[in-house]
C-alpha cells in the first residue's frame, strides 16, 4: 500500500534542497511542474515541525516556485499540506504540494482549497 516515507525513494529523485528540506516532482502530478517539498527528518505533518523547520519551509516554497517557473509559466499556485488521516493524509511524512496552476485547468477554480470538503468550496 504505497510507500511509508520518502526515504524509501532514490536521492536521485531530488530536484533541489534547503537546510531542512528536499524537494522532487510529485509522482501522481495534478498539473504540470508539480513539487514536493519534504522534510529530511522524518516529522509526521506540519505539526511535528520544529521552529527552524518552520522559518526554513518559506525558502523551501520559494525554491520550488523558482524550479516550477524554470519550465513552465502558471498563473498562479496551491500550496498545501494535508495534516492526519481525515484531512487525506495517506503518507505520514511531512511534505508541502506545491502545486502550480493555470487558466482553464478547471471550469471554476474559484474556491481553492476550500473543494477539500464537498459542497464547502461555493460562497
Amino acid at each position: 500500500m504505497g510507500i511509508k516515507n520518502f526515504f524509501e525513494l532514490p536521492a536521485d529523485k531530488t530536484i533541489g534542497q534547503t537546510e531542512h528540506f528536499f524537494l522532487l516532482y510529485d509522482g501522481f502530478a495534478v498539473s504540470p511542474g508539480h513539487i514536493l517539498v519534504i522534510s529530511k527528518v522524518w516529522r509526521a505533518d506540519y505539526f511535528e515541525l520544529s521552529a527552524a523547520e518552520k522559518g526554513d519551509l518559506d525558502k523551501a516554497i520559494t525554491l520550488a516556485k523558482e524550479l516550477i517557473e524554470a519550465d513552465h509559466t502558471p498563473d498562479g499556485y496551491n500550496i498545501g499540506m494535508n495534516c492526519g488521516a481525515a484531512a487525506g493524509q495517506t503518507v505520514f511524512h511531512f511534505h508541502c504540494h506545491i502545486i502550480p496552476r493555470y487558466t482553464g485547468d478547471m471550469d471554476d477554480p474559484r474556491g481553492g482549497v476550500r473543494h477539500c470538503v464537498a459542497g464547502k468550496g461555493a460562497y
